[in-house]
């Protein structure tokens, strides 16, 4: 096992990760994984990974948390394709446009990837029961991850939150309950409760192994376009996970020595109804208040606060990024367009990334010479309520 230790994103204390571990016990902010990087490069290459038949996200086994003798709890997740966006992209006038279209995982959103990572080690270090707070695509990721390894699934969701989820954690074996607010009242209600159910907590960021899971977004990006990065990067951020993951990854593949220190401008995208990290990125601040009165269709952006808001903020400003606000209506319509010009029925969150590249295309901020990558990260057929 190349994973050495746990260290809070914030103070630096230092953890053990030879047990169960959420927040750091000194600050109560997200732990991050380490590993022995050194160690590592000496045991795979470039040419080692390439020469691997699997093609989901455990090929980057030794860079991913679970004993290397521990069968990972997997449905196939990862290994999601990079498509050429050129009909979309010439109707900007973009000639280097490209979707990481994750709407192919299990159950049908990038969540897949940070579940199997998560639930493989809660399972491998002793948990079993699991508990979540979800708008939809987390929960029915941990319902079908927490089946795949034997495990008790609780799930806590807005009452709003897209019918098929709901059903799709339910046919899965999940215990689901719905609640009357937002994911941050679904949150409140499993820290009352976790203590005394032995729930072990599997919310964004609130343990450290999610975002191992989510980070190979961005080995394989680096990957897929021959060990190098895009200019741009657009990615829906509702708790960031993913965008924080990918930094950690690009830094990770520059101690291994796999790619240099060029960096993509890191975009977030959010809904004007739900935007946070958009309000404190404007404000110039280092955290992010929570936003009041939230709301859009997109539940997967409807995180009214997040806790890795510090960390969010401090990828955009070090890339050289931003953030953009994007209304519902524009992402539903621009889903259409997407759907249209590339055949993929993209989830709103997606949609929204591609309506923001217009917007910053037409300011000027971004350049139609530079290479771009949009991250779609579910299915359209999770939201059919946003759309008819």
């Amino acid at each position: 096992m190349f994973l050495t230790h746990l260290v809070c994103s914030a103070c630096d204390t230092e953890h053990d990760a030879a047990w169960l571990q959420n927040l750091c016990t000194k600050c109560r902010k997200p732990l991050l994984a380490k590993y022995d990087l050194k160690t590592v490069s000496q045991k795979l290459t470039r040419q080692k990974l390439r020469a691997r038949v699997d093609n989901s996200l455990w090929r980057f086994r030794e860079l991913l948390p679970l004993p290397q003798n521990v069968e990972p709890v997997s449905l196939g997740e990862g290994g999601t394709p990079l498509l050429r966006a050129d009909r979309f992209g010439d109707q900007l006038g973009l000639a280097d446009l490209w979707i990481k279209d994750e709407s192919v995982n299990p159950t049908q959103s990038f969540k897949a990837r940070g579940m199997s990572a998560a639930v493989s080690m809660a399972k491998h270090l002793g948990a079993t029961k699991l508990a979540v707070p979800s708008a939809g695509n987390a929960g029915s990721a941990l319902a079908a991850y927490a089946a795949r390894a034997g495990l008790e699934a609780y799930i806590f969701m807005p009452y709003d939150t897209p019918q098929l989820n709901v059903i799709e954690c339910c046919e899965l074996g999940a215990r689901v309950q719905l609640i009357d607010g937002l994911i941050t009242d679904c949150a409140a209600t499993i820290a009352r409760r976790k203590t005394q159910e032995d729930w072990f907590e599997m919310s964004t960021l609130k343990e450290p192994y999610r975002l191992e899971g989510k980070k190979t977004l961005g080995y394989e990006l680096a990957e897929q376009l021959g060990w190098w990065l895009p200019d741009v990067v657009l990615y829906p951020t509702g708790g960031g996970t993913g965008l924080i993951g990918m930094w950690k990854a690009f830094e990770e593949l520059e101690a291994l020595g796999w790619i240099g220190a060029k960096r993509p401008r890191m975009y977030s995208v959010q809904a004007s109804g739900c935007a946070p990290i958009v309000r404190a990125f404007e404000a110039g601040a280092v955290h992010a208040a929570e936003f009041p009165n939230a709301h859009t269709r997109a539940s997967g952006l409807r995180v009214p606060k997040a806790i890795g808001d510090f960390l969010i903020l401090r990828i955009l400003r070090e890339s050289g990024g931003g953030a953009i606000a994007i209304d519902d209506d524009e992402m539903i319509r621009v889903t259409r367009e997407v759907g249209g010009a590339e055949g993929l029925f993209i989830a709103p969150e997606g949609a929204a990334c591609f309506a923001a590249l217009r917007s910053l295309i037409d300011s000027g901020t971004i350049k139609l010479d530079e290479q771009v990558v949009v991250f779609n990260t579910g299915s359209g057929i999770k939201y059919l309520e946003c759309y008819g």
